[in-house]
């Protein structure tokens, strides 16, 4: 069995650290480059990186965070936010990523999933996708549509759809975020992670809403994820990566230790 990976998030915007809830209300809260260091050297399985608004503005990811960042982590690093292009894949891969993550431009021009996977493999293609709970409809029968750009844009796109979509374009992995739950520390979306993570084959990491190392175990048990993103719980010091990766050893999920 492959350990679980535990990753931690940082969204990024103009450069600084950033986090809201629901994908609202976001305030900085510190250095990106010196925060990923810091979890690279508990015990990090990897770092995502977003430029949150990067989209949004119509924009290119920022680079320059993106070497510094890569210049003081040596486990897998993701970045995304503003990549919309194979070109721009290519420019954070050469910057240090080992990554691409693709959310808002896949949606638009999904060629994008299948260009990058061809060019670079599809071990570096993650897509990311932005979820919220809406009405069960003829156009989103499970009850789950994709938000773009930030959760701004609903877009029409049944998740359960999109993932099958994805992963047969040659994405190498899902991130999978719910708005819903997204920075409430109340849990992950397991009914919405278990619904993904059952109907691709490639990995599923969940996102939005973990409040505890407990949460985290049941999205990788009961939700079936490959991974767990955590933001709130590191960032405001609840947790440290040793003592969430010791929690979720002693309930018995797989893990690379690091106490």
């Amino acid at each position: 069995m492959l350990s679980k990976r535990v990753i931690p998030c940082l969204d990024v915007r103009d450069g600084k650290l950033t986090k809201g809830v629901k994908f609202k209300g976001n305030i900085d809260i510190g250095d990106p480059v010196e925060t990923a260091r810091i979890y690279y050297e508990e015990g990090a399985d990897e770092i995502v990186f977003y430029d949150i608004t990067a989209s949004a503005e119509g924009r290119g990811i920022m680079l320059d965070v993106v070497d510094k960042v890569a210049s003081k982590i040596f486990i897998p690093f993701s970045v995304g936010g503003g990549i919309a292009t194979v070109e721009d894949m290519r420019a954070v891969l050469l910057a240090g990523a080992e990554k691409i993550s693709v959310n808002s431009a896949a949606v638009k021009n999904p060629d994008i999933v299948s260009q990058g996977a061809a060019a670079f493999g599809s071990q570096c293609v993650v897509v990311g996708m932005d979820v919220k709970s809406v009405a069960v409809s003829d156009a989103v029968p499970s009850g789950y549509e994709i938000v773009i750009h930030g959760g701004r844009k609903f877009t029409g796109l049944d998740a359960l759809d999109w993932a099958k979509t994805i992963e047969a374009l040659g994405a190498g992995e899902i991130c999978l975020n719910s708005i819903d739950a997204d920075g409430t520390k109340e849990g992950y979306e397991l009914t919405l992670t278990r619904l993904i993570s059952d109907n691709v084959g490639i990995p599923v990491i969940a996102s939005g809403g973990a409040g505890s190392p407990a949460h985290m175990a049941r999205a990788l048990t009961e939700g079936k994820a490959s991974a767990a993103l955590i933001a709130s719980i590191v960032h405001y010091g609840q947790y440290t990566i040793p003592q969430i990766k010791k929690y979720l050893s002693g309930e018995g999920v797989k893990v690379r230790e690091v106490w």
